[in-house]
This record gives C-alpha cells, structure tokens and sequence, in this order.
C-alpha cells in the first residue's frame, strides 16, 4: 500500500535565473520559479496543484498581504509547498525571499 508522507522543512531554496512566471509577476504576484535548488539538488516544476495567501496586520492596524503559498509537483517527485516572503524578517537574510515550508514523498512501506 502506498501512503502519502509529509515532511515538515522551512529551509529557503534558489530559484533557477531566468525561470520565474513573468504573467504573475506581471500582476503584482511573485513569479514562481518553474526550477529551483535545495540541498544541493536541482528541482522542476511540473504543476501547481494549489495556491494560497497569507495576510496579517500591519503595524498601522490595516491587512497586509504576507506570503503567497504554493503546492506543486515536481518532475522529480515529490509534492512540495513553497511560499514566497513578501517582506523578509531581516536585512541580513533579503535574499531568502522562496522558502520550502513541507515536502510530499510516496511512502512505499508494508501495509498495516
């Protein structure tokens, strides 16, 4: 039986130069990047199986839109849900704008 097994991560990864989806940025969206690296390893995006936004107060009380989330999957397998920062936390880390919050492995174990 396979299962499905999701791996909590929230390391940042590199969006692959010159990939970026220039029709969302072209709406004031993030482009997100059709490859990216994590780890050392270099990932493709087959689909996007699912979009998301994350908003918040800001520090003069109104609604400030925070995170763009996104699921997709990968050439390489597995499903994975990666957001883009609208605002980094910190100066010292601006170019960690793309993170990947959770992947998705086939869990190919006995069944129980």
């Amino acid at each position: 039986m396979t299962r499905q097994t999701e791996q909590f991560i929230s390391e940042p990864i590199e969006p692959a130069t010159g990939t970026a989806d220039a029709t969302a940025m072209a709406r004031g969206e993030p482009g997100l990047p059709a490859a990216f690296t994590w780890r050392g390893r270099a990932y493709h995006v087959a689909g996007r199986l699912d979009t998301w936004k994350q908003s918040g107060p800001s520090s003069c009380g109104e609604r400030y839109l925070r995170r763009h989330w996104y699921r997709v999957q990968t050439l390489e397998g597995p499903v994975m849900t990666l957001y883009c920062l609208r605002q980094p936390a910190s100066a010292r880390r601006a170019k960690a704008r793309w993170w990947l919050y959770s992947l998705q492995t086939a869990d190919t174990g006995p069944s129980g």
